[in-house]
């Protein structure tokens, strides 16, 4: 697991943000990230889709799901895939990135797009890119700051 050390409002003293595999125990805060996730972007699944993604994650064969942990608990998620490209190496997705309303703006999103992109590297990745939507001003202002905007929603962060 990779510790990340982040500023918090208070003078003097540092927030940690653990950044690992989601772990079988983390099954209801993910569900409640998860949720919060497909809420923001006016999404619903079945509940069954909330299982079956869970056993992917846990698996991780295809789907791969990480979570940062501020003080033991678990506020933050990402989902990513590997898949191939035509014309480069494969590329990595990060198809959902979200972190709990209370624990924005200390770190965890950009240590979880961090951590995704030391793993890409790893795996020889030719990309790592997400998606999201236009007005998603605050998250936009962290993704023009870790990564390319190239005139789509679509966010390219460099990997060398």
């Amino acid at each position: 697991m990779s510790r990340a050390t982040f500023p918090r409002a208070v003078r003097g003293w540092a927030t940690v943000i653990d950044i690992g595999p989601l772990r079988s125990g983390d099954r209801a805060a993910w569900e409640v990230l998860a949720r919060g996730y497909k809420t923001f972007y006016r999404t619903t699944v079945p509940g069954d889709r909330y299982d079956e993604t869970w056993r992917r994650l846990l698996s991780d064969a295809d789907l791969h799901g990480i979570g940062a942990r501020l003080d033991g608990r678990l506020v933050g998620i990402a989902h990513y895939l590997f898949h191939a490209t035509f014309w480069s190496a494969d590329a990595c997705y990060l198809q959902d990135l979200f972190v709990d309303e209370a624990a924005r703006g200390q770190g965890a999103a950009r240590a979880l797009i961090e951590r995704v992109a030391e793993t890409s590297r790893e795996r020889g990745a030719s990309r790592l890119y997400w998606t999201t939507k236009e007005d998603n001003t605050r998250a936009r202002a962290l993704y023009d700051d870790v990564a390319r905007f190239h005139g789509f929603i679509r966010y390219d962060h460099p990997l060398d």
